[in-house]
């Protein structure tokens, strides 16, 4: 076990490690706040990773500077997220999207979640940033379909305990849906804890799409998926 995931047993005792797992590309622009907000993370002896999928923007360098731990991996953030996982210590793992922040105190609220021996998978509760105010029903929406379903979005910040994602296959390797793919292979096996702390994401695409359009745009998708259309085709939809 690398050392900052076993100084996180010893914050929490008798729980797992916590390493959290950050796919980038390109995150240059965004790399400062970002740096500043895993910086809590690792003085709070969390394993930190990001994981880069070929940026070109100095993005890597950045991050390495900044005393961060970065490898490489093919392009793709199932890959980049497989990649991450399989080389972190921590008997729990957590997916951070680079445009989302964690609550305070999360490796606690995540500690505790996965305490007993029969939970083994979760997600938290998600608050998109942004002027419009249709982006806190979106959320809101997102949250409770969630907490039905027992089906998690990456914007929802998912945790697993290492032994269960390893048991699944980790992220099934598509272009778009991997979260809820792996969502639907966890769920499987155990419904996830659903923390009502929520994580911060970025809504800028919301923004720029608009909202209206985006939720269309999302919902075709996520029909098309579940009747089977090529996740690659979706991707591109995506764009």
């Amino acid at each position: 076990m690398h050392q900052e995931a076993a100084a996180a047993a010893a914050r929490c005792p008798g729980t797992p490690a916590l390493s959290i797992v950050v796919p980038m590309l390109n995150e240059a622009a965004n790399l400062p706040a970002l740096i500043a907000h895993l910086s809590i993370w690792r003085e709070r002896a969390c394993e930190v990773v990001l994981v880069d999928g070929g940026s070109d923007d100095g993005s890597v360098e950045l991050a390495r500077a900044a005393g961060l731990r970065v490898i490489d991996s093919a392009r793709g953030r199932a890959l980049q997220m497989n990649a991450g996982a399989a080389l972190c210590g921590g008997e729990i793992l957590l997916f951070l999207h680079a445009d989302t922040r964690l609550p305070d105190a999360a490796d606690v609220a995540v500690c505790h979640a996965l305490a007993s021996p029969a939970r083994h998978w979760g997600r938290f509760d998600v608050r998109i940033e942004g002027r419009p105010a249709m982006l806190r029903v979106v959320a809101a929406a997102m949250n409770l379909r969630s907490r039905l379903s027992g089906i998690a979005t990456g914007d929802q910040a998912i945790f697993v305990r290492r032994a269960l994602f390893e048991a699944v296959g980790g992220f099934p390797e598509l272009a778009l849906m991997e979260d809820i793919a792996l969502s639907a292979r966890l769920r499987r096996q155990w419904r996830p804890v659903c923390l009502r702390q929520r994580v911060r994401t970025c809504g800028r695409r919301w923004e720029q799409r608009g909202v209206w359009r985006t939720i269309v745009l999302m919902w075709r998708l996520r029909w098309a998926y579940w009747r089977g259309v090529p996740a690659e085709r979706l991707a591109e939809a995506y764009k």
